[in-house]
């Protein structure tokens, strides 16, 4: 049975909470029945075995980007690229059982003698979707002892999905249950052999001395020795900087910086790949049509959601071509001339060319967003953030709702000190103190005499997205996009909501970044030109948002600092350690996609660069962003103190108690977080009874100490890194990991949707500065101001390219 689930598909907590606690049994279990059986069998010296695997998919994700593929196989679907199941009978597959209580004299455990598969079964009730499952019998006897491992050696031509083994009637015992889940390739692509534990928990010292030996082999098997291009089959993890992102050989304005051991441009560790430097710059390594990694960690055969949402991605880097070239000979507008122009997306769609839809539609995983009543148009599902009101993202109300509610609820802060100030090196950038003034503010504070007295009342807030852009804006605004620093106060009225009070919008000195910067403040306005000024001011600040909530609150903060820990997980705790198993289940797909970004997202030239602000400079701001990124502050509650949102108080729920009492993250996200609190205690007091246990477990100790000097080794002098000396140390890592990659994941990126996929609501990128006055652009403030505004933000091809 699967025993976990990823954190970031439960609706509720609460389910999830009562599904783990009753995980942890199965995890514990060799024995799922524990009923002594005697089977007939055994007046002879045979054991019956349940094999059950799954074909090579025609529609597995590494082939969706192959046409030829996709099209032989869409006549059957889901169909096998086998030619029947007798492939898998005969001397196809060799099982040859491992004893764990019974060693030979080397010490390692027996080994049974090989046992080849025998007949499909069709009537296996619990065989899941496109599973299939055969029969097989070992040769036993008692002085073998009990099976506790199997080796595996495929000999077929193509590689095999293998689910399970279930080992039936065992002496005195019952079932033995051996959940695989890993592909499996032709015995010669492998140096060692393809090794499984049964479905038991074991901490490094209390391993069954007989399998020791192939615990051991198998983790050094997944680590490698560093060298050499690794191959699809391969199943090493291993680590590298992000020297991938550029192709320098195709000239200098496709190279980017490495991210990653360097003081200037730290960077977590992701996946080794091997392969071959650039010609141009012999640190920087070349790139090719796929991105390894370890076998096991490429999507599988995945519910139709899934697969759906994982192909586009895969694909889009040969779509993308194709409609780019759609615009580029005017089969469309490259401007949206009206707001209802931008509702036609959802509407009425986007009429293609006949030849490009014939190349595009071989493609089953774009299927769905294609109309099907004969006419060729690319439509898009409408946004939750205009089902019910066309003309609510307009609104101040909304603007305040997303900060705490929306796609990236985490930057909003406390207001501590007035005016707010710059923590840039003054040396360099001169003065970057705010020029709100309390004269703009106090106005607008409901009850509120003045603004000391709000702010001491915890009663206002800052969104800033000044600090982390300053030092790119003049090389950002001499491209073709044009942009802002911001900072946005706002205020927590009675009712419990949030209004922004006044928005400022910053750009370097002209003679120089160390005079600082000019900046001028903008105020609510609801009507005429002064309304839409207010809207654009908005839409800046949500364009900074935009890109620092994709590059820094998804991609760094819940994609890219976990990587290293799915690497340090795999190579150095065995699938029997305890906390293998609690980790695992929430490293689901994260290499993939962190793959995929690589390949077609964050680098040179990417969807990122061509459709937001920050450009050729998004992954090197992050880098910059990185270097302040502390692992024990993603805690939620330590995150929430930090940012002056919320104070200790243990009469409140949780020990927190919250000033902005609507803060629907912060609500949800401490109840998510005491149940991943309350699941790993009770699952860590489980295998580790005292301190001492954690101290003295090998594997635990190797894996932390990776952690902390390989896979963030940027970091690695930090003095906040937990020492993992107690069980508390243990409890709160797994509670931080557990929680990023999951939970928080979750906050940051399922709504991406619902608010960024109409892109009036959540712009990407602004393509000039908010218009003067006796110009042109500031009439048609009062003219057009659709038009003005549309003309500010992303336009039509880099819209349909986001989405």
């Amino acid at each position: 049975k699967k025993t976990h689930t990823n954190f970031s598909s439960i609706n509720t907590h609460q389910g999830y909470l009562t599904f783990s606690q009753a995980s942890i049994h199965f995890n514990n279990c060799v024995l799922l029945d524990q009923k002594p059986k005697m089977s007939f069998l055994f007046g002879g010296d045979k054991i019956k075995g349940t094999l059950v695997l799954m074909q090579k998919n025609v529609l597995d994700i590494n082939s969706l980007t192959d046409p030829a593929k996709l099209i032989d196989g869409a006549l059957d679907g889901f169909g096998s690229i086998l030619d029947t199941l007798t492939s898998f009978l005969g001397a196809s597959v060799c099982l040859q059982l491992i004893s764990s209580t019974k060693p030979l004299l080397s010490g390692e455990g027996k080994v049974g003698k090989e046992a080849y598969l025998k007949e499909a079964i069709n009537n296996l009730p619990t065989l899941g979707d496109k599973q299939t499952a055969f029969s097989i019998e070992f040769e036993y006897d008692s002085n073998f002892g009990i099976p506790g491992a199997f080796k595996i050696k495929n000999y077929m031509s193509t590689e095999f999905y293998l689910v399970s083994l279930t080992l039936d009637d065992i002496p005195n015992l019952g079932t033995i249950h051996f959940v695989c889940n890993s592909w499996v390739y032709n015995a010669k692509k492998y140096q060692t052999d393809r090794i499984f534990f049964a479905n038991n928990t074991f901490v490094t010292s209390e391993t069954p001395s007989p399998l020791v030996y192939y615990r051991q082999l198998e983790l050094k098997t997944l680590r490698g020795n560093g060298t050499g291009e690794r191959q699809e089959w391969d199943r090493i993890y291993d680590y590298d900087v992000y020297n991938d992102l550029g192709e320098p050989d195709k000239g200098q304005s496709y190279a980017r910086p490495i991210l990653g051991r360097s003081s200037d441009h730290p960077y977590p560790r992701r996946g080794r790949t091997g392969r071959k430097p650039t010609a141009t710059d012999p640190n920087s390594e070349s790139r090719g049509n796929s991105v390894y990694i370890p076998r096991d960690e490429a999507f599988g055969h995945l519910k139709s959601s899934d697969f759906l949402v994982y192909g586009l991605k895969s694909v889009s880097q040969d779509v993308i071509p194709l409609l780019q070239s759609a615009f580029d000979i005017n089969f469309t507008p490259t401007e949206f001339d009206s707001f209802d122009d931008v509702f036609d997306l959802y509407e009425g769609g986007i009429k293609l060319p006949t030849d490009i839809i014939s190349q595009i539609s071989p493609l089953p995983v774009l299927s769905e967003i294609f109309r099907t009543d004969g006419e060729e148009f690319l439509k898009f599902p409408p946004p939750k953030v205009i089902q019910v009101s066309k003309s609510a993202w307009m609104t101040d109300e909304e603007f305040g709702r997303e900060i705490v509610a929306g796609v990236n609820p985490g930057l909003i802060r406390a207001l501590q000190d007035f005016p707010p100030k710059s923590k840039l090196d003054s040396a360099i950038y001169g003065d970057h103190t705010s020029t709100i003034t309390k004269e703009q503010i106090e106005p607008n504070l409901e009850g509120f005499i003045t603004l000391d007295e709000a702010i001491q009342n915890k009663k206002l807030f800052l969104l800033e997205h000044h600090d982390t852009i300053i030092p790119y804006l003049r090389l950002i605004n001499s491209t073709s996009t044009k942009a802002y620093a911001s900072r946005t106060i706002l205020f927590l009225k009675n009712d419990g909501t949030l209004k922004p009070l006044a928005i400022e919008l910053s750009l370097p000195h002209p003679q120089g970044d160390q005079f600082g910067v000019v900046s001028n403040v903008y105020l609510p306005a609801i009507e005429g030109v002064e309304a839409t000024i207010w809207l654009l001011a908005k839409a800046y600040v949500i364009v900074n948002d935009s890109c620092f909530h994709q590059l820094v609150s998804h991609w760094l903060n819940t994609h890219a600092v976990v990587e290293p820990f799915v690497i340090a997980t795999n190579r150095q705790l065995s699938v029997l350690h305890p906390i293998y198993k609690l980790l695992h289940p929430h490293y689901r797909d994260t290499m993939n996609i962190n793959a995929l970004a690589r390949q077609s997202l964050v680098n040179a030239d990417g969807i990122i660069e061509k459709t937001f602000l920050w450009g050729g400079y998004a992954m090197e701001i992050s880098s910059k962003v990185y270097k302040d990124w502390v692992f024990t502050d993603q805690a939620l509650p330590a995150d929430l103190i930090k940012r002056g949102i919320a104070v200790e108080d243990s009469t409140s729920p949780h020990g927190l108690r919250l000033v902005i009492e609507d803060y629907p993250y912060a609500v949800d996200g401490l109840d998510i977080w005491d149940a991943i609190k309350t699941w790993v205690q009770d699952y860590v007091s489980i295998y580790f009874i005292s301190d001492e246990k954690i101290q003295q477990d090998t594997e635990l100790q190797a894996w932390w100490k990776e952690v902390v000097e390989v896979g963030h080794g940027d970091k690695k002098g930090e003095a906040w890194w937990p020492k993992l000396q107690t069980r508390g140390d243990l409890i709160h890592v797994c509670n931080i990991i557990i929680w990023t990659a999951s939970a928080l994941h979750a906050a940051v990126n399922f709504g991406q949707y619902p608010y960024g996929g109409f892109i009036l609501n959540r712009p990407t990128l602004s393509r000039r500065l908010m218009p003067e006055k006796g110009t042109p652009e500031y009439d048609e403030l009062a003219t057009n101001p659709q038009k003005a505004y549309l003309k500010t933000i992303t336009p039509k091809f880099q819209t349909q390219l986001f989405l």
